[in-house]
């Protein structure tokens, strides 16, 4: 029987199976890396959008252009990230979203959000759940009207509900987070936040996972099980991964270095973005967050 072998400039013979193999790996290395290249140079972007911020209300409440800006300025430390930033709940130009990895969304909720304004907005959200286009939502985000709320499941794993799940602010202590890549180098914090949960989740909870837990009764103990999961991922079955965080109502509470690596961690995650061992780079003074603030006028002085 006789053997085939190729002749290599160095003159090392091998039998033709083992250099088309080798061939092969190569390609599909080359390949591999083609696909993964980015069209402005491997950057991936990301599209933060803010609610509309009330400019009659308490310093910090609710102030998402002050948490997106946070955002901004935390996922810029990682490299090969481009980030765009959106106001008033949705792009007067719909083309930021083109070639977006992920998007963000830190609006309020119970059918106020911009982004279910109109069915073409809708639709243009499913259309890029559809392409694989990772989805952050937090806060008050996650709230939404019975009529989408099937449709949001499949957007994000899990959604708050009205009638069926809940809310308020209590105290909470977080030291125990499962091994996850967003947990990467999240160290404990307690804090009083407002937290929305007993959200509902996609049947048996197939492809979500858990990751911050608070409850009146169980503070941030895994004890109080589903109904009081506050945090999550979802590895969308079609492609596309998810995360959402329902606390955050205050802007001090991004003075957390735990809960800012959370965040941070979950937002790239989404992006695809390997994670580090220890986490990303989540690093922001007191300085810079009061600075970051929307400024207010208090309701009490207000005008009528």
């Amino acid at each position: 029987m006789h053997r085939f072998a190729i002749r290599l400039p160095l003159r090392l013979e091998f039998p033709i199976g083992i250099t088309l193999l080798v061939l092969a790996i190569v390609v599909q290395s080359c390949v591999r890396i083609a696909i993964s290249a980015e069209p402005d140079g491997s950057k991936r972007k990301i599209v933060l959008i803010a609610g509309e911020t009330a400019l009659v209300d308490v310093a910090g409440h609710h102030d998402y252009l002050a948490g997106n800006a946070c955002l901004d300025a935390l996922l810029r430390q990682t490299s090969n990230v481009e980030i765009v930033r959106v106001e008033n709940g949705w792009p007067s130009d719909e083309s930021v979203l083109a070639n977006a990895k992920a998007i963000v969304f830190y609006t309020d909720g119970g059918g106020k959000q911009a982004f279910l304004e109109t069915p073409s907005r809708i639709s243009a959200i499913q259309s890029l759940v559809d392409k694989g286009v990772g989805v952050v939502m937090i806060h008050q985000a996650v709230d939404f009207p019975e009529s989408v709320a099937e449709q949001a499941k499949g957007w994000l794993g899990g959604v708050y509900v009205n009638t069926a799940s809940g809310r308020g602010h209590w105290d909470s202590n977080h030291v125990d987070f499962p091994k996850h890549p967003i947990t990467r180098g999240v160290t404990p914090w307690k804090i009083n936040d407002g937290w929305l949960n007993a959200n509902q989740f996609v049947d048996a909870m197939k492809d979500v996972t858990p990751l911050v837990w608070s409850g009146k009764e169980y503070a941030g103990s895994r004890a109080g099980l589903d109904k009081d999961i506050v945090a999550w991922c979802y590895e969308r079955p079609k492609g596309g991964r998810s995360f959402a965080f329902t606390g955050l109502d205050a802007h001090s509470a991004w003075s957390l270095p735990g809960l800012r690596q959370l965040m941070v961690n979950g937002v790239l995650w989404t992006a695809g973005i390997d994670i580090p061992s220890s986490g990303a780079p989540a690093d922001l003074n007191e300085d810079q967050l009061s600075a970051m603030l929307t400024p207010r006028t208090p309701k009490k002085t207000a005008k009528k």
